[in-house]
């Protein structure tokens, strides 16, 4: 292993990225700051061969180094987002061994197993205070880097990166707070495939709606609103979709109040209860879809235990029984609606994203079933009904649309865009 302690090392290295593929590994100051608003204490650079670790903030640093350094090589990454969030090394090809890692084992990568006894303690005894890493001996984290690039790298397969992408994208905007941008981090390393969204203390992903907490968020433009989009009945018209049942058009609550026989809030409660628990036999002889669903449900749970895995439709992603644990019919049902509707949700992203970079406007919020923008009203109806087309993908999934200068006084407007 090279301390890059000289330029002659360091032209060396830059030399080197330019002629080879490489692990670049990133170690941030900042052990409680968004990547967005860190910087980089020292970066690690493995040709498999030869390793160098590289000072930047680090108090051991030689000197400054403050431009970028540009590569046509591959680069293996431990977090792709957050590279994109900060990088010192840019490459076109750079590719996330973690996710690999996951996509293998449902589960990512465990890299606090190799913090040092030096980690530990700086991190105790200064807690309180910002850039420790900048203080950690670079040997220490050497020991650190070294271990996780060599296994990570060792298991890589390629896989689609499409849904980090897409998070990278949205984290970038940040929400508005009346005080500051802050930034959400979404882990998508969860058993479901469904991301969870903290950081700084927020549940991003599950905002009270009732309790004021929402009313923090504000628009960042002067002549802006808050305009959230919001799947109607989403569960059960996605897996109407799979299991090829045709919805006649308007809301789905209402036809399967009729089907009831039962008000609209009851009906509604009623198909959630059986869709997330338990459909009795008496539900899947007399209600068409359930009993369509019913049927989903057993074929699924069979091919789960031939196969010892399920893989989902759109990109390919596997859960693997060996790790599961407790599992029954319902439970990987309901596992298999969070995967159907994450991606789902990037494929639309997918198309969404490329269609609004050059508008003022902003994609500042995913959740599940609901998209959060922060409108800049120059921008026009236009663009609503651009985002609002691509969500719904052809008519197939409804979206409610409401807005306000908070994400908690919030109007439904869906009847503007009404033809």
């Amino acid at each position: 292993m090279v301390i890059v302690n000289t330029d002659i090392l360091f032209n060396q290295l830059k030399q080197q990225i330019q002629s080879k593929p490489f692990v670049l590994m990133q170690m941030y100051s900042d052990v409680q700051k968004h990547p967005q608003e860190n910087r980089i204490s020292c970066i690690w650079v493995d040709f498999q061969d030869e390793q160098y670790i590289v000072p930047i903030h680090h108090t051991e640093k030689f000197r400054d180094i403050n431009n970028l350094i540009t590569t046509n090589q591959t680069i293996y990454v431990d977090d792709l987002k957050q590279y994109r969030h900060n990088s010192l090394v840019i490459s076109d090809d750079v590719r996330d061994m973690n996710w690999s890692w996951y996509q293998q084992t449902n589960q990512p990568y465990d890299m606090e197993q190799h913090l040092t006894n030096a980690h530990h303690h700086y991190n105790r005894l200064h807690y309180d205070k910002e850039n420790i890493n900048d203080l950690i001996p670079l040997v220490k984290h050497a020991e650190y880097f070294g271990p996780i690039s060599k296994e990570l790298y060792k298991s890589y397969e390629q896989h689609d990166q499409t849904i980090l992408e897409n998070l990278y994208q949205i984290e970038r905007n940040g929400l508005k707070t009346y005080e500051k941008i802050i930034y959400s981090e979404y882990n998508p390393y969860t058993s479901t495939g469904r991301p969870s969204n903290r950081f700084g203390g927020l549940n991003f992903a599950a905002l009270n709606k009732s309790d004021g907490s929402r009313k923090q968020f504000i628009s960042r433009f002067s002549n802006g609103v808050l305009v959230e989009m919001d799947f109607d009945a989403y569960h059960l018209r996605l897996i109407g979709e799979i299991v090829d049942y045709k919805f006649p058009k308007g809301s789905v609550h209402e036809h399967m109040a009729k089907l009831y026989g039962l008000p609209y809030e009851e009906a509604k409660a009623l198909s959630f209860k059986y869709l997330y628990g338990f459909i009795p036999p008496e539900i899947a002889q007399m209600n068409k879809y359930f009993s369509m669903v019913h049927d989903y449900i057993e074929k699924i749970w069979i091919k789960y235990n031939n196969d010892d895995f399920l893989e989902s439709d759109i990109y390919n992603r596997r859960i693997y029984k060996k790790n599961l644990s407790d599992m029954n019919a319902n439970k990987l049902f309901n596992y298999t609606i969070q995967l159907m509707e994450t991606e789902n949700n990037m494929k639309a992203l997918t198309q969404l994203i490329p269609e609004i970079k050059d508008y003022k406007s902003k994609l500042i919020l995913y959740s599940y079933d609901s998209f959060l923008l922060d409108f800049n009203m120059e921008d026009g109806l236009d663009y609503l009904k651009k985002v609002k087309g691509i969500l719904e993908q052809d008519g197939k999934y409804p979206v409610k649309v409401s807005w306000g200068l908070n994400y908690h006084e919030m109007k439904d407007i869906t009847e503007k865009f009404v033809d």
